[in-house]
């Protein structure tokens, strides 16, 4: 059971995202290969679900692999999407257990095939749960979403809806399925940036940054962060509401 001040039962269903920073340090740091730091990560996201599920958060995005992250050593990669691939492979049983359905989003065109069918069953077997939305953000990159977005808006002939509802079923097109807008984004590992992660969904989303590295946080963490983000007053341009 978390200690924390925040009970599952009076929390509302926000979707927290998180930028997942830090494994290849805390790796380093322990004096073990950065792959052994990425492993470590999986332990940290199966608590941080744990503890989702416990917190009554309705939607968790994890930011797993950014387009960016091409740019790394290609058997450092390599060895990403094999991580992602056995944990996409033996979480589902539990998963469905505890009524979790579970969503990749993000480029597909560029995987591995073992890594897309793995995908695709991951999604299949969760497809019925609705107790929590997990959503990993594999070869992600928030500006190229929006790019293809505003590309099929400026195409379109259409004016059934608003040009906003429409661009944001287009952006949900390309980054998987229309999902709540972020309320609280963390991001760990102590840098204070975005990264081109979920731009134009985290418009108003309360951003939270520590300095603990990714295998490093825990359930405990993330009740922390939802308690400072019950705390703060969200206005959304308004003014502040009178007490």
């Amino acid at each position: 059971m978390i200690q924390s001040a925040l009970h599952a039962e009076i929390l509302p269903k926000p979707h927290v995202a998180i930028i997942m920073d830090g494994s290849g340090r805390w790796a380093l740091a322990h004096g073990l290969p950065r792959s052994e730091g990425h492993r470590a990560g999986v332990e940290a996201v199966r608590r941080v679900i744990a503890g989702a599920l416990e917190l009554g958060v309705g939607t968790l995005t994890l930011h797993s692999f950014s387009s960016g992250n091409w740019q790394r050593p290609p058997e450092e990669v390599a060895r990403l999407f094999g991580i992602f691939e056995d944990f996409l492979f033996e979480e589902p049983s539990l998963w469905i257990e505890r009524g979790i359905r579970a969503t990749v989003f993000g480029r597909r065109d560029r995987l591995p095939a073992s890594l897309l069918e793995t995908i695709e069953y991951a999604e299949n077997a969760t497809s019925g749960c609705q107790r929590l939305h997990l959503r990993l953000a594999i070869d992600y990159s928030a500006r190229q979403a929006i790019l293809r977005a505003a590309e099929q808006l400026a195409a379109a002939d259409s004016n059934v809806e608003t040009p906003e509802a429409r661009f944001e079923r287009l952006l949900a097109e390309a980054g998987g399925e229309t999902v709540p807008e972020v309320d609280l984004l963390i991001r760990t590992g102590g840098e204070q940036r975005l990264s081109d992660f979920m731009l134009w969904e985290s418009a108003y989303a309360e951003l939270y940054f520590t300095s603990v590295l990714w295998p490093d946080f825990t359930a405990e963490d993330l009740a922390d962060a939802l308690k400072e983000f019950h705390a703060r007053d969200r206005r959304f341009g308004a003014l502040a509401t009178a007490v």
